[in-house]
């Protein structure tokens, strides 16, 4: 809840290790709150407030004396558009590991090229690593945000809308590193592009009016789907509550 606004409501999610789990429903319907809550992000809002328990690798991170920056390491996020910040390429990859642990020359050096060819962005910017990240293109700075998530390790990364801002190719290559990623982290993606959850996601979770309407295998939900509000939202894009 938002003050008296109930945004989320009477709901099980579950998202599976090691998989690209996609969130997906029509605008509003709380999509991003819920993947806000997997990091406790809601917690900035102003009259937030939540019942019941989340859970990350069994632990309920909402739980008293939690470490909510611990949380947000293990957790990371990738935001709709790219969020770098006014400094160079290199420092933006560094910007959370740096804050963890002190690096020497040698570390930064490879945490840099490490984390820039894990996203495929490495060949691109290797010669020019003191540039301004702004000065790259909006598909070269996802990636490098995508970089900066990396470097610090984290179990799980959270995507909310990552290609939407983005060109078709630029998109298609965003997709491409979140299907590799999976081997190594856990994926939950919010998408409001129904072909790109059909390409990408392993696991899906349709949410309409703020509950879960359906989730499972991807196969599942768009090949056999129990409920016809999942059919109608999968297949022809249009769903009661919009």
């Amino acid at each position: 809840m938002f003050g008296r606004a109930h945004v989320l409501g009477g709901m099980t999610a579950e998202f599976q290790a090691h998989c690209i789990n996609g969130i997906v429903g029509p605008s509003g319907s709380g999509k991003s709150t819920l993947l806000r809550c997997l990091n406790r992000m809601n917690d900035e809002v102003d009259g937030h407030i939540l019942d019941g328990q989340v859970r990350v690798a069994g632990e309920d991170i909402y739980a008293k004396g939690q470490d909510v920056v611990s949380l947000r390491r293990d957790v990371g996020m990738v935001f709709q558009k790219p969020c770098v910040f006014p400094k160079s390429i290199a420092e933006n990859v560094l910007f959370g590991v740096q804050h963890q642990r002190k690096l020497d020359k040698l570390e930064k050096t490879q945490i840099v090229e490490e984390n820039l060819k894990a996203v495929s962005l490495w060949v691109e910017v290797r010669h020019r690593l003191d540039d301004p990240a702004g000065s790259l293109s909006l598909g070269q700075q996802q990636r490098v945000c995508l970089a900066r998530t990396l470097a610090v390790k984290p179990r799980v990364i959270l995507l909310d809308e990552p290609t939407s801002a983005l060109d078709p190719v630029s998109a298609r290559a965003i997709e491409a590193l979140m299907v590799s990623l999976k081997q190594d982290y856990t994926l939950i993606l919010v998408t409001h592009n129904i072909q790109q959850a059909k390409r990408v996601a392993d696991h899906l979770v349709f949410m309409c009016d703020g509950k879960v309407i359906e989730q499972g295998p991807k196969t599942l939900l768009f090949n056999n789907p129990q409920h016809e509000q999942t059919r109608k939202y999968l297949q022809e894009e249009y769903c009661e509550c919009d």
